[in-house]
């Protein structure tokens, strides 16, 4: 098994491509290794002294270090628990996990504009961001304010601000004249 890794805007995250499929639907973030129960792949690179967070696109799975922690120290291991979780034969999930299927839902009067706005997300945003090992996704619109979740290596990215601002805000402004403005949102 070949495992390749590739940079991010975020140099605290990593973006590993096992060269296979790791979520067939949604995604996955782990922000705790508590919350890593519910995937044996993402518990077993919790265990990776110096790992503080882990993602789960359909293709690949982001991890971020700990604040001064050298990749040096933590690459070769996070490679390593990758490639014997996938040797072991275990699921990416456990039974009865689930992953997160993007968008919160959103219902009154402005879902017409919801709707544009996710349509917009999903076609001109997340595919870029995905690239960078991240996602974003919806979670709300009040007032012409859109709130956004920011997931993996989006996530704490030191160019995250500047990606809302003049990206998707830019964008979203230009096609739907109701949005005002973009910000995110914790967990």
């Amino acid at each position: 098994m070949f495992i390749q890794t590739e940079s991010t805007p975020n140099p605290a995250t990593l973006k590993f491509l096992p060269g296979q499929s790791v979520l067939d639907s949604g995604t996955a973030d782990f922000a705790t290794p508590e919350a890593a129960v519910a995937s044996p792949l993402a518990a077993r690179i919790f265990a990776v002294r110096g790992v503080s967070g882990v993602f789960f696109g359909n293709d690949f799975v982001t991890v971020t270090k700990e604040q001064g922690v050298e990749w040096d120290h933590v690459k070769p291991a996070v490679l390593g628990a990758i490639m014997e979780h996938y040797q072991s034969g275990q699921p990416v999930m456990s039974g009865g996990a689930e992953t997160s299927p993007g968008h919160a839902e959103h219902e009154g009067p402005d879902a017409e504009i919801v709707n544009q706005i996710k349509e917009l997300l999903d076609t001109r945003v997340r595919p870029a961001v995905a690239q960078d090992g991240g996602d974003i996704t919806f979670h709300g619109f009040d007032r012409g304010v859109v709130y956004l979740h920011m997931q993996g290596a989006c996530a704490g990215c030191p160019s995250s601000t500047l990606t809302l601002k003049m990206g998707i805000e830019n964008l979203l402004r230009h096609y739907i004249p109701e949005v005002i403005e973009v910000r995110p949102v914790a967990a």
